[in-house]
């Protein structure tokens, strides 16, 4: 049975790791959805602007104001493009936390598994002692009283 101390204890650390992994995947998805949801902002920011724009070259609109319109755009493309490969290493990096997680999740269940199956083994041979036993002291209960 001090095989199972041993497993229960490497189980802990196992259990603790799984934990901590699971922690970092929580906190690389708020950090994916926190870029995600700026990014869609921008983009809704852009599409209003473009409205505007359109609105503004179909009407009659000093140049000037046109002209501050489509740097504004630009502005806003050049942050949506860096935005979008911050979006996508944020993905990256959440994708990699849950591949962890997903590791420490089988390891723990490995070891959960070995346990229960020590445990059933050893449980299994208490009773087969036991019958055993019982057996003999039948026997020899018999043998004595004839």
């Amino acid at each position: 049975m001090a095989e199972t101390v041993v497993l229960s204890k490497l189980l802990l650390i196992r259990e603790r790791e799984e934990k901590e992994a699971q922690k970092a995947y929580y906190r690389s998805q708020a950090l994916f959805e926190e870029v995600a949801t700026y990014l869609y902002t921008l983009l809704r920011k852009k599409e209003t602007a473009e409205e505007s724009y359109e609105r503004y070259i179909q009407m009659t609109t000093p140049l000037e104001r046109i002209k501050e319109q489509a740097a504004y755009i630009e502005k806003l493309n050049v942050q949506i493009q860096k935005l979008q490969e911050d979006v996508q290493r944020a993905r990256n990096e959440m994708d990699n936390k849950q591949v962890k997680l997903t590791d420490a999740h089988v390891e723990v269940k490995k070891f959960e598994k070995v346990i229960e199956h020590r445990r059933k083994t050893y449980t299994d041979y208490l009773q087969k002692k036991e019958n055993e036993s019982m057996d003999e002291l039948s026997i020899q209960r018999y043998l004595h009283k004839n």
